[in-house]
């Protein structure tokens, strides 16, 4: 197979294609067809269980192995049908109808996960004996790591009937806090004066300036910014602790006595391996520190502010448009395995990507799968630069993990947020390392350090500083609410001891990131941030393997990716890597690989300053 870059032409960031999922938007007929043939099989597959008998005998083997995979095939059409609509609303915040369509979803997920329940129960109703042979059917094998791993978490739940109505309550309560985090945080709308322009921008668009080389404008971006969410602090703040109160009486009732015990559960790894990386995440402060000390050199400033973690140094006239982004990502995938450049390459030419610079578009960028169809849909704003790029090889990541496993059993792809930063993170390093070695100016070479570099910085310092954040708040939160006040403080508090003596102590910090970070209002996972860095380290490694071996680890890399939905992480890391994730060793070299470049930076900060 070969890729044709003329296929790639050079035009604006294109929309993306969702009319071949579901013509017609959030209006679409067969949108609405296909949900409704979902929700009365959701309605069918509940009577059916209802009705079978809760142990296992000869009679009853083939409608229980029959039910399982109706639960399978329902949860990928509900799939499809929740990742359409989150496209629907990303590219459209104000879609009133996708919002409505989107507690709908809500509904079917929750119901599907009551029909989960009932499997549940009836699992740990089973003998050790009889659940080995049930779980043993051929068409069951394939699953049976999920099976196995909910008969073990249903061990830990309260009984069915209470999960069930914890399920049903969650939906107008707890998720609720999070749709309304969504749209306190779409509806915001920001006057900014850009030189003789005046311009409306969303919060999305208004972060955006933080990447501008002009020092002002950070800083007033930044003041309009914390303007904004100071505006809306009191919401966020309520949203923030009763999802939070949710979240603490569901693991009380339970017996869970740490708030890790659910995000390490979901992240199928060990404490000790969380408690292994960061420790060795703390160990690169010194070096983090070198870095960003040699960076205000270059950038002329004395102290370091929050809005000053993405200035771009170096040569800044590396223009990128999306179309030679593309190319250049193609080439780079192909250099390693032909089958990632051709599936790029196909990703693009279908227009998968979402990638113009409009308003009304939510913030940040994501890629969601669906598997029913064999297909993704990424989401992001493109600004033509070098950053863009790298966020469209990190999603296409994403979206080749989904493509390899689209011929698996379904319940076989649920992979945890950890191993699903490992496809994204290997393009993200091989496409920077090509930019590297193909530049010789100082200051594009010092720009291209740079952006390597800021990716253990925001790593190590602004996700621990969430990661401790998070810790904290529900510390505090178990003992009553937490005041808006009180969430300032424990933020500063967790940046001053993740970012050591990086940030300006007068006004470096960003007290209302709690208010302004979506990833403290996901509900869907607790602890939305460890997992970026593990991801982060441990694509490291399987990246250091692959540039050692060549085009010879690309067929074992596709098969570490397809066993990422089907085993504990730390057994994905043992069968593919050989490693031991729980031993400091592989995280202190993880870490020192990830930070090898300062020496460079710092080098050629000092000749250019």
């Amino acid at each position: 197979m070969t890729t044709d870059k003329n296929n790639i032409t050079d035009t604006a960031a294109p929309r993306w294609n969702l009319d071949s999922i579901f013509p017609g938007g959030s209006g679409s007929a067969e949108y609405r067809d296909f949900r409704k043939k979902t929700r009365n099989d959701l309605d069918h597959a509940r009577d059916t269980v209802n009705r079978l008998p809760a142990t296992l005998d000869d009679d009853s083997v083939s409608n229980w192995k029959d039910f399982i995979l109706e639960l399978q095939r329902l949860g990928l059409h509900i799939s499809l049908a929740s990742s359409f609509v989150h496209c629907l609303i990303s590219q459209k915040v104000d879609d009133d109808e996708a919002n409505t369509i989107y507690g709908e979803v809500d509904v079917m997920i929750a119901d599907w996960y009551n029909l989960r329940n009932s499997l549940e129960a009836f699992s740990v109703k089973q003998s050790d004996a009889v659940w080995e042979k049930f779980v043993s059917l051929p068409l069951l094998t394939p699953i049976r790591f999920y099976l196995d791993e909910l008969r073990r978490n249903a061990r830990e739940k309260m009984p069915p009937e209470l999960e069930s109505l914890v399920l049903d309550l969650s939906v107008n309560g707890y998720h609720a806090w999070s749709r309304l985090y969504d749209k306190i945080s779409g509806r915001i709308k920001v006057e900014f004066q850009d030189g003789d322009k005046l311009e409306t921008l969303s919060v999305g668009q208004l972060q955006n300036k933080f990447l501008n080389p002009d020092r002002g404008i950070r800083k007033r971006a930044f003041t309009k910014f914390q303007e904004a969410w100071q505006e809306e602090a009191s919401l966020t703040a309520a949203a923030l602790n009763y999802q939070g109160g949710f979240r603490l009486s569901i693991y009380k009732h339970r017996d869970w006595d740490s708030v890790l015990h659910e995000p390490l559960r979901m992240g199928r790894m060990k404490e000790e391996t969380l408690t292994a990386m960061w420790q060795a995440v703390t160990k690169a402060l010194p070096q983090v520190t070198r870095y960003i000390e040699a960076k205000k050199k270059v950038l002329g400033i004395t102290e370091f502010c929050w809005y000053d973690q993405f200035a771009p140094v170096g040569k800044l006239d590396m223009t990128m448009t999306f179309d030679k982004a593309g190319e250049f990502i193609i080439e780079h995938l192909g250099s390693f395995s032909q089958e990632m450049a051709v599936f790029s390459q196909m990703a693009l030419a279908k227009n998968w990507v979402e990638g113009e610079d409009r308003p009304g578009k939510a913030d940040g960028g994501y890629c969601t799968g669906m598997n029913l169809i064999g297909q993704s849909r990424i989401f992001m704003t493109y600004g033509n630069d070098f950053g863009s790029m790298t966020t469209l090889a990190h999603e296409l990541g994403h979206a080749y993990h989904q493509w390899v496993l689209k011929d698996i059993p379904y319940l076989a792809t649920e992979y945890p947020m950890g191993l699903a930063e490992t496809a994204s993170i290997f393009n993200e390093l091989r496409v920077t390392d090509a930019a590297l070695q193909g530049v010789t100016d100082p200051q594009q070479k010092l720009m291209l350090l740079d952006q390597i570099l800021q990716q253990p910085f925001i790593l190590f310092c602004n996700i621990y500083a969430r990661y401790l954040f998070d810790g904290w708040f529900y510390d505090e939160r178990a003992r009553g609410v937490v005041s808006r006040a009180r969430l300032d403080e424990l933020m500063i508090k967790a940046q001053k001891e993740a970012f050591g003596e990086i940030l300006d102590p007068t006004d470096g910090y960003h007290p209302l990131f709690w208010a302004s970070k979506l990833h403290f209002y996901y509900t869907e996972a607790p602890f939305y941030n460890f997992p970026y860095t593990f991801g982060f380290l441990f694509a490291g490694g399987v990246y250091a393997r692959a540039s050692r071996e060549g085009k010879e680890f690309a067929p074992k890399y596709r098969a570490l990716l397809q066993d990422t939905g089907r085993m504990a992480t730390e057994e994905v890391a043992t069968k593919h890597l050989n490693l031991d994730l729980t031993d400091s060793a592989f995280w202190d070299e993880a870490v020192a690989r990830s930070v090898a470049y300062v020496d460079e930076f710092v080098k050629l900060a000092d000749e250019l300053s």
